[in-house]
Parts: structure tokens; C-alpha cells; sequence
């Protein structure tokens, strides 16, 4: 058994001047306390009892070319003398604004941000102006920041959640006004026929439909062939926005995201995490005519942050790593993460266990459910979390660190000898599971 003395020692400790002893309470999740960490590199992480992870939570997503990448540090280090925040712009501002402009074909503006939550927030802001209306519908599962105007039915149990075909807006946290709830639609996710149903009982009045394009929160699960296509048009048709919450599949899914992936553009876009491979940085990228009422209609957005030195280098620095030779860092990606996930649902039947390993090479999780390959939030709420809990346990035993819900991402630092490494421990871990 690994010892975890001094990060419960340290754990007990932060409980006494740091509010339940974390930053974020997603941290809350790891077992048996919130674990510190002293170093990561690569596709490792290295904790204060000595322990190494190799690492597949990657601060849930930002590591994509694994921990301390050399080129983003030593970008970042060497702008560290040039200043920090100016209250005004700077160079390289334009360098990145104008190369992503070039890489994300549904973006032709963006404007930066720190955290993929106040993007969220700013994209409602502008749907809301652009079209004079309210509401936002959103779909059951799917996370868009912690904010009272995105943190609905983002796991509702499903003893609140109403029918499938007429959710109910439930709050995802105590001290949300129910006022909030007034302005949001919840939908269930992957159906074409509730997103028309939706729209229908809500005539002209919902201002934008906000969606992960691959629903990841509640368990990586891509959308049905047409699916995408449908809800653009159902948006068009209604006069309400397209906004893709790309926070996660951004520059994880592919150089272009989910949107390059699965052939689609929204009419808004919202970017984080990968993009600046573990800085903070944010972005809303979309059509000219809906960002510009941030100067035509003077809708406001402002932050301190928002395009600060360190950040832009961090991003320019890593698009330099994966923009190159074409996205090849992406085939590989997707050839690693391909072979990870055939390993896994191998051993799946070599220790008759019941999983379906679904997602994308670059981000996937374990389902352990007896039934087919779950569609939308209500069928990953339904597989067996005690299963996935009990798997991910005994992978950290093994030196393997995944998400509680067996969820994993995946970065250029993982190399062969590393997925080698990583199937025979989760050989070792489903065997405890009999």
C-alpha cells in the first residue's frame, strides 16, 4: 500500500487557513484527502510522500504537452522580464489573436479571457444583446463554469432532474437565487426531436443553445452522426445562437477542436485549458457581427488578466508545438490514445469485467455498465460509479492517477513505453475488481 501520511499531515494542516483546505472543490475528489503535489514533468507527477502518478487527470485537461513542456517554459520565462499586466495591449496580443483567427474557422474575432467560466459568461452577454432575448437553453450534463447562470443541471440526480423529454432546471449549488433558473432551458442531450420540442415551448424567446460538442463532463460521449448539423439548423430556424463550449475539446479534439473535427462552425465559440498548455487563458472566438457589439452596443467586458504577457507567450509557444508539420502531434495523439483504449477494453474482457472504453483517443473514460455504450448524461448517470470508483482506487495503488469517474486525458508526454507502463498496472488493477 502507498503511504500518504504527509499529504493528509499537510491536508490537515491547509484545513486551517485555506477554506476546506482546497482552491476548488472538484479537488475534494481524490482519495484519501486532496493529495499535494511537489513537481510534475512530463506525463508524471511526483507528491510529497515520494509517490509517482503517472498522470492522466493533466489539471483536467490544460497539460496536453505534458507537465513543464520545455518550450512553453522557457517562452514564459524568458517574457517574465518584459512585465506582466500593462492596462493595455501588446504584440503579442495580435501575433496569437491573428493565428487563432487563421486555425479556427468559426472564429472570425476573438477577444481573450482568464478562466473558461467568465468566457461563458461574456458569450451569454453577447447572444443575449445580439438578439434581445433571455434565455439560454443548455443540456443535462454538460458543465459550463460554476457561475448561477451556467451551473444548471450540471449533474442533477435524477430523482430532480423531471422527464427526459422536459427537464427541469436544477441548481447545482446552495446560495444560486431561484431566480436564475428562470432564465435557463435544460434539454437532454444527443435528440434532435427534445432540442425542436425545447424550442417550441419556448418561442422566441431562447437567445442562444450552449453545448459541450463532445459532452465530457458527464462522461466523454460524441454527438450522433448529424447531430451537430441539426442543432446549428434548429438554431438558424429559431433565431437563437449556436455557441460551442469548446473549454475541454478546444486544441485537445484537434487543432481545430471539436467544431474541425466534426465539420460544424458556431456561430460563438468558447476556448481554454489546452490552448495555452496549463497557463490560464480563455477565449470567445465567433462571427464579426455578434462580437462587435462588444463595441457597437457597448457591451461590457472587462478583467485585469485578460491578455496578460505571461499567458500570450504560453499560448504562442505551444500552437508552435502543435501547429507543426500540419498537426502531426495530433496523429500520434490520436495512434496512442487509439492504442490505450483497445488496451483497456481488452483487459475489460481478459478480467470479465463489463466496460465500454468510449470518447476520443485524446480524452475517454471507462464505463463500467452492463448496457449499451451510453448516449447522453441519463445513461452515464445510470452506469456504476461505485465500480468506476473502485477501479480508479486501485489504479492509484499502481501508480496510475485518473479522475474518480475513470476518466482520462491524454498528452503528447505519454509515449509508448508510458501506455506499456500504464496497461500492465490497470492489468494488476482490474484484477482486484473480481
Amino acid at each position: 500500500m502507498r503511504s500518504y501520511a504527509k499529504s493528509i499531515a499537510l491536508y490537515e494542516r491547509t484545513k486551517k487557513a485555506l477554506a476546506g483546505g482546497v482552491s476548488s472543490n472538484v479537488r475534494y475528489a481524490a482519495t484519501p484527502v486532496p493529495l499535494f503535489f511537489e513537481r510534475g514533468e512530463g506525463a508524471r507527477l511526483y507528491d510529497v510522500d515520494g509517490n509517482v502518478h503517472i498522470d492522466y487527470v493533466l489539471g483536467n485537461g490544460p497539460a496536453i504537452l505534458g507537465h513543464a513542456p520545455k518550450p512553453v517554459i522557457d517562452a514564459v520565462a524568458a517574457s517574465l522580464a518584459e512585465g506582466q499586466v500593462f492596462a493595455a495591449q501588446h504584440p503579442r496580443e495580435t501575433e496569437l489573436a491573428e493565428r487563432l483567427v487563421r486555425l479556427l474557422p468559426s472564429s472570425e474575432v476573438v477577444r481573450f479571457a482568464t478562466s473558461g467560466t467568465e468566457a461563458v459568461l461574456m458569450a451569454f452577454r453577447l447572444a443575449r444583446a445580439f438578439t434581445g432575448r433571455d434565455k439560454i437553453l443548455k443540456f443535462e450534463g454538460h458543465y459550463h463554469g460554476w457561475s448561477d447562470q451556467a451551473f444548471v443541471s450540471t449533474k442533477p440526480s435524477l430523482n430532480e432532474a423531471g422527464p427526459a423529454d422536459a427537464p427541469v432546471p436544477v441548481a447545482g449549488s446552495p446560495g444560486m437565487p431561484a431566480s436564475v433558473l428562470d432564465d435557463v432551458v435544460v434539454c437532454g442531450w444527443n435528440d434532435l426531436d427534445l432540442l425542436a420540442a425545447a424550442f417550441e415551448r419556448n418561442k422566441n424567446e431562447i437567445a442562444a443553445v450552449i453545448m459541450e460538442p463532445v459532452m465530457v463532463n458527464g462522461g466523454p460521449i460524441e454527438p450522433a452522426p448529424g447531430y451537430l448539423d441539426g442543432v446549428r439548423e434548429l438554431c438558424r430556424r429559431n433565431g437563437a445562437l449556436f455557441i460551442c463550449d469548446e473549454v475541454i475539446t478546444g486544441f485537445r479534439a484537434g487543432l481545430r477542436g471539436a467544431q474541425g473535427r466534426y465539420g460544424v462552425n458556431a456561430d460563438l465559440s468558447i476556448y481554454a485549458k489546452a490552448v495555452a498548455a496549463g497557463f490560464p487563458l480563455a477565449m470567445v472566438g465567433g462571427r464579426r457581427d455578434v462580437m462587435d457589439t462588444l463595441l457597437d452596443k457597448g457591451v461590457m467586458h472587462g478583467g485585469t488578466y485578460n491578455g496578460n504577457v505571461q499567458s500570450m507567450a504560453a499560448a504562442i509557444a505551444a500552437l508552435d508545438v502543435l501547429e507543426a508539420n500540419d498537426g502531426a502531434v495530433y496523429r500520434e495523439l490520436e495512434r496512442r490514445g487509439t492504442r490505450l483504449m483497445q488496451g483497456l477494453a481488452e483487459l475489460a474482457k481478459k478480467h470479465k469485467q463489463a466496460v465500454k472504453v468510449q470518447g476520443l483517443p485524446a480524452i475517454f473514460q471507462v464505463f463500467f455498465t452492463e448496457g449499451a455504450p451510453p448516449r447522453n448524461y441519463r445513461e452515464s448517470a445510470a452506469c456504476d460509479k461505485d465500480k468506476a470508483l473502485a477501479f480508479h482506487t486501485a489504479l492509484q495503488e499502481e501508480g496510475i492517477r485518473t479522475n474518480q469517474n475513470a476518466k482520462w486525458f491524454l498528452s503528447i508526454a505519454h509515449d509508448d513505453a508510458i501506455i506499456d507502463e500504464t496497461l500492465a498496472a490497470a492489468d494488476r488493477a482490474m484484477a482486484t475488481l473480481q
